[in-house]
């Protein structure tokens, strides 16, 4: 006869009793315990993004300032209205809404109205994210498919720049140069530190560099993306030069939105593969395709358009790379 300590005890807190080992208890999957949580994983990125938010202040001033501010508070209150309207836990306090709010505001120009950043936003976050079932099940990302959103609807807005003299412009960038089969004729050292025109937060490579060291130190991003992004780029381009010149490729690669996008903002955990292989397809498949749009395509800058066609085929990929149950054959 088994004794009241040597039963399973079942009750408010349910545990086991002293006849097992407490190394013997079995808790419900996932088994990998870590500390990191939403909060602390966003909380990394918004300081990754610190440097690239001072110097587009420091280029801009303080209307780049009110540009991240609207667009980041937009993003916020758009998803605290929504969650109460239908009844859903209030997760504001996650700080997802505030960097997807923070990402699309540093992909804006200078020059846009204010008004812009909060569709840009309010689509962001209901649409792709909330009308998708909130966070994680998103299918795309939700800053990018709302810089896509306003580049098809409103798309003289999204090339609104400032010059430094105040003057709102719609100046070339060396990205239009070299779609017209130009040589750029800005000086590779304004490029590299960011004193060129662009969207606020994607023209210092100094700056967002430092944003995805950071993140690589506190792993939360991983190398995958990034470098097969990157290096897939900078290979075919090398081969295919635009201007049928070698170093057509730095202006390509230090101009728009190639380093912003492949180090901070591709490597969203929930619309990229799961597997090593799968992140170095994705990453070849955004460098291929924004290639295809930059060399063919209408915009001279097709990063954010890459990314949200490999988002949608993240699922196949997964489907195709993730490892195979021992005993069991791959179908479809």
């Amino acid at each position: 006869m088994k004794t009241t300590e040597e039963t399973v005890k079942i009750s408010k807190n349910k545990h086991i009793g002293h006849s097992l080992p407490s190394l013997l208890s079995v808790s419900p999957a996932p088994h990998l315990r870590r500390l990191d949580t939403v909060r602390s994983i966003m909380l990394d990125v918004i300081i990754a993004l610190i440097p690239v938010i001072v110097w587009s202040i420091y280029r801009f001033g303080v209307r780049a300032l009110c540009i991240i501010l609207i667009s980041c508070a937009t993003a916020v209150i758009s998803e605290l209205l929504y969650q109460l309207i239908c009844n859903k836990t209030v997760r504001i306090t996650d700080l997802s809404a505030a960097v997807t709010g923070l990402m699309l505001g540093l992909m804006m120009p200078s020059g846009v109205s204010l008004w812009v950043p909060c569709v840009g936003s309010v689509f962001a976050i209901i649409v792709v994210k909330q009308f998708f079932g909130g966070l994680g099940n998103n299918i795309v990302n939700p800053a990018i498919a709302g810089r896509v959103f306003l580049m098809l609807c409103w798309p003289q807005q999204m090339v609104s720049y400032v010059d430094k003299s105040g003057d709102l412009v719609s100046s070339a960038t060396p990205l239009v140069e070299l779609k017209a089969k130009a040589a750029p004729t800005e000086d590779i050292f304004n490029i590299v530190i960011g004193n060129v025109d662009g969207a606020i937060g994607e023209i210092s490579a100094i700056a967002i560099c430092a944003g995805f060291i950071y993140l690589l130190f506190r792993k939360v991003v991983s190398w995958h993306i990034p470098v097969s992004f990157i290096g897939s780029f900078v290979l075919i381009s090398i081969i295919f030069p635009i201007t049928g010149e070698p170093s057509a490729t730095f202006y390509q690669v230090f101009s728009g939105s190639l380093l912003f996008c492949a180090l901070l903002c591709a490597n969203d955990c929930s619309t990229t593969p799961i597997t090593g292989a799968g992140k170095i397809i994705f990453g070849i498949g955004c460098g291929l395709i924004t290639l295809i749009i930059r060399y063919f395509g209408a915009y001279p800058d097709g990063t954010a358009f890459a990314i949200l066609i490999m988002n949608m085929l993240v699922p196949l990929i997964d489907f195709w790379t993730r490892p195979l149950v021992f005993g069991h054959r791959r179908r479809g």
